[in-house]
């Protein structure tokens, strides 16, 4: 990955709708090489999904989840990822081990999810932290 590939990231990562014409003018290159370079960085895994972030009125929070030290965290990791209004799970290192973030209608849909989280066998700590506002780096 080079310096084009990275200012490409950049403008996408703020954007990913923006189209590769305005890409291009903005980084001096032309459209068809901004679509052969996002396409090689989907190709090779770079670029793993392009998302929707939204402002829905809704409660964001970070559900931070310790498990037992002989757990499959990726397991773990897969099934908290199907539940609804999750939108990331991150494998973290430090005292928890996974971060949960969450795009919940309220306070109790936050609530259910931390009490679902509990639940789980493998799980042997919760910590919640509620997202007072957001940033696009």
């Amino acid at each position: 990955m080079d310096e084009l590939d990275k200012e490409i990231l950049s403008i996408l990562r703020r954007d990913a709708r923006t189209p590769y014409t305005e890409i291009a003018d903005k980084v001096g290159t032309s459209e068809g090489t901004v679509r052969n370079r996002v396409d090689s960085l989907v190709d090779s895994g770079i670029i793993e999904r392009f998302t929707v972030a939204t402002r829905t009125g809704n409660v964001k929070s970070m559900i931070e989840v310790g498990v037992d030290v002989n757990v499959d965290t990726e397991a773990v990791t897969d099934h908290i990822a199907e539940w609804p209004a999750v939108d990331f799970v991150w494998q973290v290192s430090g005292e928890q081990d996974i971060v949960v973030v969450v795009d919940a209608a309220d306070t109790g849909a936050v609530n259910e999810l931390i009490t679902r989280a509990r639940e789980l066998e493998e799980v042997v700590s919760t910590k919640t932290r509620l997202i007072l506002d957001e940033r696009v780096g």
